[in-house]
């Protein structure tokens, strides 16, 4: 595990010897990233399948792909569990192997075993306020998945609700495929 004594850069933090660890760049600090369980692989396997069908020709998946973001004033290197960003904002031969530059259209995190959902919906605000344009956070234990946006209040979906988006036009799924999908009872 890497210890560190002083405030990161950004730059810092993107030379780090690569580990076993996943950390995340939060106000200086690398933060270690909680290792998934079994529904939280479950569900980012499912969510990358489905969304991986639906953007075909209209943007890139990511899984685990950390993303140079700035929220108040402070380099914020989050490693969400899935991403999605369009073509028309991102182009994919124009990136090395790098972290994500630009705030993705869709950034999906799962509540792993050690968070709460009030946690979580912080880290959404923050995605938000630094220019995501939706936060899904998914949580196992209660089969939901709540819809952050930058504009209107939260809405959270469970059963055969469905998550359709005027910014992904065609994906339709509903909380209950998603987790059905994953095959968690």
């Amino acid at each position: 595990m890497i210890a560190i004594k002083h405030q990161l850069t950004l730059q810092e933090f993107l030379t780090l010897p690569e580990e076993d660890i996943t950390y995340e760049l939060v106000n200086g600090e690398a933060k270690p990233k909680m290792s998934p369980k079994r529904f939280h692989s479950r569900l980012t396997i499912a969510l990358c399948i489905i969304l991986t069908k639906w953007a075909e020709n209209k943007g890139e998946v990511g899984v685990e792909w950390a993303v140079i973001l700035n929220i108040r004033g402070k380099d914020w290197v989050p490693v969400p569990d899935l991403l999605y960003i369009s073509y028309s904002r991102f182009q994919s031969d124009v990136i090395e192997n790098e972290a994500c530059p630009i705030p993705p259209d869709l950034v999906i995190e799962i509540i792993s075993p050690d968070q709460s959902f009030g946690e979580m919906s912080a880290k959404a605000t923050d995605y938000l306020d630094a220019g995501v344009m939706r936060v899904w956070v998914i949580d196992p234990k209660a089969k939901t998945v709540t819809i952050f946006y930058p504009d209107a209040r939260p809405q959270t979906k469970r059963g055969t609700d469905t998550l359709a988006d005027s910014l992904f036009p065609g994906l339709v799924i509903s909380a209950e495929q998603i987790f059905q999908q994953a095959g968690i009872p």
